[in-house]
């Protein structure tokens, strides 16, 4: 699983002009691929990393003090554009493989006692966030 993971001040997710998730306290927005590869062990994995990752201001976790979380879909994330103009989408996931992992992050998260609101798989969503420092960081599990 690979996720990018920013610090921000807000975020939302819209859908067909509604707003599906959003978060308005500082938190973090995480955008999550899945590859064939991925199994529900390295879901749980990657929402007990996100629980406690310390880039939180005054280096605090979300487990630290509560701060919620924005957890989106992003397929592109395995994009390949190594060769031409086009990316190639193969080594993502298809949606059947990986909708119930994205899930179990999400799930996995609520379990750790996470605050979670989420995007709609595979809907084309219109993502805001107020980047915080910036920080973003790029998560291979």
């Amino acid at each position: 699983m690979r996720a990018v993971v920013q610090r921000v001040s807000s975020a939302s997710v819209v859908v067909d002009g509604v707003t599906v998730g959003a978060i308005d306290e500082p938190g973090l927005l995480v955008l999550v691929g899945v590859t064939h590869t991925d199994t529900p062990a390295e879901a749980a994995r990657l929402a007990a990393k996100l629980w406690g990752l310390r880039i939180l201001s005054g280096e605090k976790s979300c487990s630290d003090i509560g701060a919620p979380l924005l957890v989106v879909s992003q397929f592109t994330l395995y994009g390949d554009a190594r060769k031409g103009r086009r990316p190639t989408w193969q080594a993502a996931a298809p949606g059947p493989v990986a909708e119930p992992l994205v899930e179990a992050v999400c799930t996995g998260l609520r379990e750790l006692g996470a605050q979670v609101e989420t995007g709609v798989f595979g809907a084309d969503m219109k993502v805001t966030l107020t980047n915080d420092g910036p920080i973003t960081l790029v998560l291979e599990i």
